[in-house]
């Protein structure tokens, strides 16, 4: 008997469809397919794949039930199901890097700019032009939840994650979004400074009333950088006073941090406990798929045309959007200083002749450069620092004597000896060689930038 596992997980979906709200639905459900299907006669053996790591852990941990449940009504027969991490490849066979993840963003009508602005949102965050890669999936996803069922679906909805990776611009975009649906919507964007502000000329001003009327009769709240009232204690209790009013309204709260909020020192524990009480998701910063397409949305927002060799030049050596962004303003700079236009040698040379480091160096003892090299790679201590000379092997060790040497500094006897008791020509033929391919090669730079990171 032939099953085709497509037809049978779609039925399966619309059936769980019913048993789980829409937002967990979106959030989670829509990123799974099934890998596939073994008949053992008495018992099917079904492989679920799932985007990542997080969607796999939470249907495994709260939904396994209802999934075996409905696959075993749905084929009429017992199922073992397994949750693998694995990409549909259904849903990225037509996607390429030769395009990016997202549109260029148009200019808003004036009344979309005039309610914006009102908001205090930066016209230039929403949804059509933020890159979803594996990397942030599980925020985006639950911000359209969100945008879908505002005050439902994940309340409050907490976004935490490093410098630079789309915090702000997500939660800004479901602002944007919810005034775009219905323009009466009262959406208020504020930093936790803003905040702090307002409260501190409130009191100052006795002018408290107004400072609540702005705050605890909103339909959203997006507050950024909510860890800056950590220790503020009169903030802190007003902050509570107004999540328990918008919540209790009915109204959405999401808020950013740069950390979650167990982590967060002189945070109120009640205010944790509400945090905690919604849906927590972190960003992690961007893939080299994702930085790839941010340069290419970011040029052209500037004007510019960047070949794809040049796209992932850039996106191999700068690891965050900003240092995207602001790399290409100094590299429209230079092109009209010079009158040029943008190659790969001129971008090179800006970038530091291209050998991905930037000038900068790492502050990192030898063995944990060992360390990260070996994990990096997967490679056991013993293989990495070997005798084996075949490429999967060779080129980490090549890697590791590279960083030894450039990065910390190390002579090249030293190097030798760290890196398995090797002969300084050897060293020097390692270095020689990296340097050479990590000019022209987009993987070895790579490598080199997210082995630096975990330093």
């Amino acid at each position: 008997m032939n099953h085709d596992i497509k037809i049978i997980w779609a039925d399966a979906l619309e059936s769980i469809k019913v048993s789980v709200s829409p937002a967990i639905f979106s959030t989670w459900f829509t990123q799974t397919h099934i890998i596939n299907l073994t008949d053992n006669n008495k018992r099917f053996l079904i492989k679920i794949g799932c985007n990542s790591s997080f969607v796999k852990d939470t249907l495994e941990n709260r939904y396994f039930g209802l999934v075996q449940d409905t696959l075993s009504k749905l084929l009429d027969k017992p199922c073992d199901i397994n949750f693998l991490v694995k990409e549909n490849p259904d849903k990225n066979q037509n996607k390429t890097l030769d395009a990016p993840l997202f549109e260029t963003e148009k200019d808003p009508p004036r009344e979309m700019k005039k309610l914006l602005a009102q908001a205090k949102i930066r016209p230039g965050f929403s949804f059509d032009n933020f890159a979803v890669s594996s990397s942030n999936q599980m925020a985006w996803a639950a911000a359209e939840a969100v945008n879908q069922n505002p005050g439902t679906a994940y309340n409050p909805l907490f976004i935490w994650g490093g410098v630079g990776v789309g915090k702000t611009h997500l939660m800004a975009a479901v602002g944007r979004s919810i005034l775009q649906k219905d323009a009466d919507s009262k959406v208020v964007f504020c930093t936790g400074e803003d905040f702090t502000n307002d409260i501190v000329e409130g009191i100052r001003n006795k002018t408290t009333q107004m400072f609540r009327n702005k705050y605890r009769k909103l339909d959203l709240l997006l507050l950024d950088d909510i860890q800056f009232i950590a220790g503020k204690d009169a903030v802190q209790q007003e902050f509570f006073h107004t999540f328990n009013a918008v919540t209790a309204a009915g109204g959405q709260i999401i808020l950013t941090s740069d950390k979650p909020p167990a982590e967060i020192p002189k945070m109120e524990e009640r205010l944790k406990s509400r945090f905690e009480a919604g849906l927590i998701v972190d960003i992690s910063p961007p893939d080299f798929e994702l930085r790839c397409a941010i340069t290419q949305i970011k040029a052209k927002e500037r004007g510019i045309e960047l070949s794809m060799d040049i796209v992932q030049l850039i996106a191999a050596n700068l690891d965050s959007a900003r240092k995207i962004e602001g790399f290409l303003v100094k590299l429209i700079s230079a092109m009209k200083a010079k009158n040029t236009g943008p190659s790969i040698d001129f971008v090179e040379s800006l970038l530091g002749k291209g050998t991905g480091d930037n000038g900068k160096s790492i502050r990192a003892k030898p063995s944990e450069v060992v360390d990260a090299v070996s994990k990096y790679f997967s490679l056991g201590k013993r293989a990495l620092l070997g005798d084996s000379r075949a490429r999967p092997v060779a080129r980490p060790r090549q890697i590791l004597m590279y960083i030894l040497r450039t990065q910390l500094g190390l002579p090249l006897e030293e190097v030798g000896r760290l890196a398995g008791n090797r002969d300084h020509t050897t060293v020097m033929h390692a270095v020689g060689k990296i340097t050479f391919l990590a000019s022209s090669d987009v993987q070895i730079r790579e490598d080199i930038l997210c082995i630096k990171n975990k330093l």
